[in-house]
């Protein structure tokens, strides 16, 4: 598709070298100057997550999880799963015996081991090649130093007063005289800023071990939840071998359960086989996504879990006869109420990818789930901590069910596509519960549609809000909104879905990025 140059937009960005793409002109910067001192792809992304931490404080942070899917230029690829666990002596009796019917998202029960930073050691130590303390520069100076607040940080921000005011410590670092802070001013944190000159210095088990990890533990146990310090010593990240599907002639890669990247490769499945349809915009399409995603997130909320207590395999749920089984309740003409949905509780998410100059991918996505996470904060380290255990449920017998040492259904997923076994695309698409349908509708563009890929980022999007109905952005056009409600949907208003990062590496070698429109972030390259 042609870009129509009288219109608001942007086009993509090439480059030959290198590339970034994030969702913050400060981290991309960052990740910039590391590729440009030739630092590796890794050390780019993990330099512009430092500094997300302290520039998109409610995305995401050290007191949250990552994932990564690395890609060499031969094809090789590596998968990492940063997700940290249930607390030791979170236990699902203990819950059920004391009447809990959920694990709340500003619950102390909801925080679980940060995995993040044992995620970046682990990545580092396998793709780095600048020094560790490096890394950090950034983020160190704009954490004591300050910072002006980014348009859509401060949207956000301002939202979530209510829930900050909960706590003391969120209150002390994240308010400033009682408030959010606004677009444009300039704020600085200086708890998180050392704490992070501290990790610079001495590596991840400055986090795991010793002070750091003890006001994590203390602020959790004096408000009830089950943390330790025991937990947080035990924190590791896992390689992990990733899953795939085929879609219009590419390898679709994803992280393994405990993610929901399964979900993605279903919605995938599905799409191949029920057919394509005519135009990116129509009823017809958003009709057939929306309900291959419902389909595909009830077999997620089934059978997604650790996959220590998953009882479905993999391959099964991947299969043509399960994808045929799927296709089934799909009606081109109507919605399918019988198809129950998921909660959606609030997310927040960074992803950004980055490409170096020897053709290195990283994907890499990172969060604390929920805007600033579970909304407490430690007093004296500055660190939010991440609601990941609002993920578990309470249900005796299910594979999500919580548990002690366990991992939890995870949303955040990173992508990466290959083309005859080299990396083509590395990509990724933020927002909690829309991620997998956010990730297919954007390879729909670009595969289906032949959107370059800030098209593909840009085009609205549609998915359901928490009472059900289809919250459509600005961008679908009438036709489609009154053929979406011909088929038995409810359609409102008032749509913003996600927000995602795509670099796509041409067979010449030539970058092609992409930066979605929804955050403040943008593709840059040399």
């Amino acid at each position: 598709m042609t870009r129509e140059f009288d219109l608001p937009g942007r086009s993509p960005v090439y480059a030959c070298n290198a590339m970034a793409a994030t969702s913050h002109p400060l981290a991309t910067s960052s990740a910039l100057t590391v590729l440009r001192e030739g630092g590796s792809a890794a050390d780019a992304a993990l330099a512009a997550a430092a500094t997300l931490t302290v520039v998109e404080p409610h995305m995401t942070g050290i007191g949250g999880d990552c994932f990564a899917i690395v890609a060499e230029p031969s094809g090789a690829i590596h998968a990492l799963n940063g997700s940290g666990r249930a607390a030791a002596d979170a236990r699902l009796a203990f819950y059920l015996e004391r009447g809990f019917t959920e694990i709340a998202e500003t619950s102390p029960h909801a925080i679980t081991v940060p995995g993040a930073l044992r995620g970046w050691q682990k990545l580092h130590g396998k793709f780095g090649r600048m020094d560790w303390t490096r890394l950090f520069a950034d983020a160190v100076d704009l954490a004591e130093g300050g910072f002006p607040v980014a348009p859509r940080v401060a949207h956000d921000w301002g939202r979530l007063t209510e829930k900050l005011m909960l706590d003391a410590g969120a209150r002390r670092h994240l308010l400033f005289d009682g408030k959010a802070p606004v677009q444009g001013q300039k704020i600085a944190f200086p708890a998180l800023g050392h704490t992070l000159s501290k990790i610079a210095r001495e590596g991840a088990d400055a986090f795991y071990l010793g002070e750091i990890a003890a006001d994590i533990a203390a602020t959790v146990r004096e408000l009830g939840g089950p943390l330790s310090e025991e937990d947080l010593a035990r924190c590791s990240a896992d390689w992990v071998e990733p899953i795939r599907t085929t879609y219009r002639g590419y390898d679709v890669l994803q992280i393994p359960p405990n993610g929901q990247g399964i979900t993605a490769l279903m919605i995938l499945n599905m799409l191949t086989s029920g057919g394509t349809t005519s135009e990116p915009g129509s009823a017809e399409r958003f009709h057939q996504s929306i309900e291959f995603a419902r389909i595909a997130y009830a077999m997620r909320d089934a059978h997604v879990s650790d996959p220590a207590t998953m009882r479905v395999r993999v391959a099964d749920i991947l299969s043509e006869a399960t994808t045929a089984s799927l296709i089934a309740q799909y009606d081109a003409g109507r919605r399918n109420d019988a198809i129950r949905l998921p909660e959606l509780p609030d997310a927040d998410t960074v992803y950004l990818t980055v490409v170096d100059r020897d053709g290195l991918a990283v994907s890499f996505i990172y969060s604390v789930y929920a805007g600033f996470g579970s909304g407490i904060v430690t007093e004296k380290t500055g660190i939010a901590l991440q609601n990941r255990g609002s993920c578990f449920n309470l249900i005796e017998g299910h594979a999500n069910a919580i548990d002690g040492g366990k991992r939890p259904m995870h949303t955040i997923i990173p992508g990466m596509v290959l083309k005859d076994g080299r990396p083509a695309f590395s990509f990724g698409v933020m927002g909690g519960a829309y991620q997998p349908a956010g990730q297919a509708h954007v390879l729909q563009n670009l595969f289906e549609f032949g959107m370059d890929p800030q098209q593909a980022l840009d085009f609205p999007r549609l998915f359901w809000n928490d009472t059900g109905a289809l919250a459509a952005e600005s961008g679908l056009t009438a036709a489609a909104v009154a053929g979406l409600r011909q088929r038995g949907h409810n359609v409102v208003p008032g749509g913003l879905h996600g927000g995602g990062q795509i670099i796509a590496i041409d067979p010449a070698g030539v970058l092609i990025g992409g930066s979605d429109p929804r955050k403040d972030g943008h593709a840059a390259g040399y």
